[in-house]
């Protein structure tokens, strides 16, 4: 499920040695639209975490390699992310993480009742089969192979637990911001020089009309303190 298509299942085996020069792992490769079409690439640490400027440093990383192997021959965007909570699970055992939490499932084929989609919390994964107890009663054995997609439903229970696993942002806005702030800090770093050249347009001239605005009420009040004193 990591990839699907053989273009998607190329780019995977380009960049899976990259990502994991960087410690990361690949989650997902998705190619998606037509005419200019986005190369969607999911990664994360092997405890699940992702940060902003990791996601910069392997989108640098990959660059190159995707370059001079051209895979997709037309123009395209590159889009690096990390899962999010309601994230896709594609590999064996990441369904084994996330026990007694709902997920919805669809397969390639048709199993032999002629149902392809399965909504329900994960009961076990063992040996490549995930057990489900259905939301809608029963229950089900699916083999992670015969897969088409499967992602986490966005629950409470899930956010929480996401938040348990530092793979979503704190209550606290204090955190976040903290996060953020360490997040662009490392993204400057590897950016260098780069990211100090960036300007910002309009700072001089807003300052120039600050001078001149302050110096025109200097003379408005130098003005009204002449007046009183011809009154006085």
């Amino acid at each position: 499920m990591r990839a699907q298509s053989e273009l998607e299942k190329r780019i995977l085996d380009m960049i899976e040695p990259v990502a994991a020069g960087l410690g990361l792992d690949i989650v997902r490769v998705r190619v998606v639209g037509s005419q200019t079409p986005t190369l969607q690439i999911m990664a994360e640490l092997p405890d699940g975490t992702m940060t902003v400027a990791r996601c910069a440093r392997l989108s640098r990383a990959i660059s190159p390699v995707l370059e001079v192997e051209d895979p997709i021959t037309s123009e395209y965007h590159l889009e690096v992310s990390s899962p999010g909570i309601d994230r896709p699970l594609t590999r064996v055992g990441d369904f084994a993480k996330w026990i007694g939490h709902e997920i919805k499932v669809e397969m390639a084929t048709p199993g032999p009742d002629g149902r392809k989609r399965f909504h329900g919390s994960i009961v076990a994964e063992t040996d490549g089969m995930v057990e489900l107890d259905l939301k809608d009663g029963g229950g089900a054995k699916l083999p992670v192979g015969d897969m088409a997609k499967a992602t986490m439903v966005l629950t409470e229970k899930l956010i929480q637990a996401a938040r348990a696993k530092g793979q979503a942002p704190s209550d606290v806005a204090d955190d976040e911001d903290e996060s953020d702030e360490d997040d662009l800090s490392e993204l400057g770093d590897e950016l260098g020089d780069d990211f100090d050249d960036v300007d910002v347009e309009g700072d001089e001239d807003d300052e120039d009309e600050f001078e001149l605005e302050s110096d025109d009420e200097d003379e408005d009040l130098d003005a009204d303190d002449a007046e009183s004193d011809d009154r006085e």
